[in-house]
């Protein structure tokens, strides 16, 4: 047994059996002061006030550091070669995110990177992306294809990512994303039914099949097509949806029960009214609004309407490029008035929720997963977002092994 003791605050205290928050949950969590926790077998075997704990074969002083949930990020595309900072420059200098796809950029230009690059060096410049995920703090991240835009490629990125799934100590989700955009040399038509052929393909590595249901991209016919091609391999759906504008992806997304629906950065009461008693996690993406210049998401009134939401990193080449989940908490206090307790909420157990994993982590919960981050001491949930540059991790706990 592995026992962490002079914990300052313990926060993201969970019941068994609580999967997701919403509404006014979101504004709950359990915080125990000068607390202990022990793990064993990986798991989180108990927590308690300091005078109360067990004997344990290895003990680590927290010395009133913090302990919380790891982050969970449960939507992003970091399996991708080469760079994109040529399109950074094209932004500064006022282009939108449709202009420069318009312009053979974007998406498309991430497909052509990938097609000349090999599995092998895909997988080493996504690895190095993912070992700095984990050593800011998440635990379990999800993955997208979406990058091969042809059957072919779709594949070598659904290889490269079971093979990230298979190396590291984070639970890795795994999303077929093949309608992300149209690939070159195809028809409208004919990609759309090319990506609904691949799906038995798809599913022997994919837990998720998302589209990108959007302006210019692909439209609710479209997405009700590939979802029904998802379902019928056992795939659930994660939708991209109205990120640019009003798309009906949140209502093909619920229509379809789809475990989330993405970005929302532009949506109306009509979106909101259409979550409400669904199974579907919203979930926000405030680090593409801060690059991109875009909205915000409406968090606050979407749990104010009831609803809970996640926030995840959306880490991709073009319109969020860092997977820093202590940075999108700290968005969603500073950008979207979130208090430190909804984000939390937001970045651990609902993110984990949307992965279908908050049965296994994202919360401080006996038995599930211990998927630890240990801070420095004196450091408290507010300081968290609210001192958002300064280092605050001492030691990251994946599956109860600090992580080296």
């Amino acid at each position: 047994m592995i026992l962490i003791k002079n914990i300052g605050e313990l926060v993201g205290i969970v019941p068994a059996g609580v999967l997701r928050k919403q509404g006014d949950e979101m504004a709950e969590t359990g915080i125990l002061k000068d607390a202990w926790l022990a793990i064993e077998d990986g798991k989180i075997a108990g927590f308690g006030p300091m005078g109360t704990e067990p004997a344990a074969d290895k003990v680590t002083d927290a010395e009133g550091g913090m302990v919380m949930p790891a982050f969970c990020d449960s939507h992003t595309h970091i399996v991708y070669a080469g760079s994109r900072d040529g399109e950074f420059l094209d932004k500064i200098n006022g282009l939108s995110y449709e202009e420069i796809a318009a312009r053979g950029g974007g998406i498309l230009n991430s497909s052509d990177l990938l097609h000349e690059t090999s599995e092998d060096e895909l997988y080493e410049q996504s690895m190095a992306r993912v070992r700095e995920m984990m050593a800011k703090g998440s635990g379990a991240i999800e993955i997208k294809s979406g990058y091969g835009l042809n059957p072919a490629d779709e594949l070598k990125m659904l290889r490269v990512i079971r093979r990230i799934k298979e190396s590291v100590p984070a639970l890795v989700r795994i999303t077929f994303l093949g309608a992300h955009a149209v690939g070159r040399g195809y028809t409208h038509e004919e990609y759309v039914q090319a990506m609904a052929d691949m799906m038995p393909q798809a599913a022997e590595y994919a837990d998720f099949v998302d589209v990108f249901c959007d302006e210019g991209f692909f439209t609710v016919k479209d997405t009700s097509r590939l979802l029904e091609a998802g379902a019928a391999c056992g795939l659930r759906p994660k939708i991209h949806a109205n990120e640019l504008a009003v798309s009906g992806g949140v209502q093909v997304g619920v229509k379809y029960g789809a475990l989330s629906v993405d970005h929302l950065e532009r949506t109306g009461d009509a979106e909101i009214e259409a979550l409400r008693g669904s199974a579907t996690m919203p979930t926000m993406l405030p680090g593409s609004s801060f690059f991109l210049g875009i909205p915000f998401g409406r968090a606050k009134e979407f749990i104010g309407a009831g609803l809970g939401i996640a926030l995840a990193s959306d880490y991709n080449p073009g319109s969020s490029p860092s997977g820093d989940m202590r940075f999108v908490m700290a968005l969603g206090c500073i950008r979207m008035r979130l208090t430190p307790v909804q984000a939390l909420n937001a970045v651990t157990l609902n993110s984990a929720y949307a992965i279908g994993l908050s049965d296994i982590t994202g919360s401080i919960t006996p038995g599930k997963r211990a998927d630890l981050l240990l801070t420095h001491p004196g450091w408290t949930l507010t300081r968290l977002p609210y001192l958002y540059q300064t280092p605050f991790l001492r030691t990251v706990f994946l599956g109860g092994r600090a992580l080296e």
